[in-house]
C-alpha cells in the first residue's frame, strides 16, 4: 500500500474559494492541483489520476455537469460539487451526471472535510467495469497493457502518456 499522501483536483473559477478548498485539504495531508476552467480541469483530472475531485459547476468554458459526464466515461473518482447553485434540479443534474456529492456555497471546512471522508470510504469500481472482483485491472492485446485502474497505457514495457481523450478511446476500442 502506498504512503503517499492523496491527491486531489480542485476545478472552481473564483480564486479564494480554490485557496480555502485547497488550504482545508493541505491540512489534512492532501496534495492539492488547481484549474480554474473546465478544459485545464480535464487535463489536470486525466494527469494527475486524483483520488478526488472537487468541482464547480458555473465555470467560464462551460457547465461543471459536462465535466461529470466526461470523467465519468473513464474514471470512478469521488467528485464533490461545490456550487452557488442551490435549485433541486441543479442539485438533481448535478448528480444525475456522475458527481458523489453536492455541497451548496457558502460552506464550512468542517463539512466539506466530512464529506470527503464520507466519499473516500465508499468502495470504487472502475468507470465501466460492473463488479470490481470480477473484473481483471489490466487488459493486455499484443505488447499493449492498458492498467485500467492506474490509468496507465504500456507498450512493451514503457509507459505511453496519452491525454484523457486518447486514453478513452484506446480503453473502449
Amino acid at each position: 500500500m502506498s504512503t503517499s499522501a492523496p491527491v486531489a483536483v480542485v476545478i472552481e473559477d473564483e480564486p479564494q474559494i480554490r485557496r480555502f478548498v485547497r488550504a482545508a485539504l493541505e491540512a489534512e495531508g492532501w496534495q492539492v492541483h488547481e484549474a480554474e476552467t473546465m478544459k485545464r480541469g480535464l487535463t489536470e483530472a486525466g494527469t494527475r489520476k486524483p483520488d478526488l475531485l472537487v468541482l464547480d459547476l458555473g465555470l467560464p468554458d462551460g457547465d461543471g455537469t459536462e465535466l461529470i459526464r466526461d470523467v465519468r466515461g473513464w474514471s470512478a473518482v469521488p467528485i464533490i460539487v461545490l456550487s452557488a447553485r442551490s435549485d433541486e434540479s441543479d442539485k438533481i443534474a448535478a448528480l444525475d451526471a456522475g458527481a458523489d456529492d453536492y455541497l451548496t456555497k457558502p460552506f464550512g471546512v468542517g463539512e466539506l472535510l466530512a464529506r470527503v471522508r464520507a466519499n473516500l470510504r465508499r468502495p470504487r469500481a472502475a468507470a465501466g467495469e460492473g463488479d470490481p472482483a470480477n473484473a481483471d485491472p489490466v487488459f493486455r492485446f499484443g505488447e499493449v497493457e492498458i492498467d485500467r485502474q492506474a490509468r496507465l497505457v504500456r507498450r512493451a514495457g514503457a509507459e505511453v502518456h496519452l491525454t484523457p481523450i486518447e486514453y478513452r478511446l484506446l480503453s473502449v476500442l
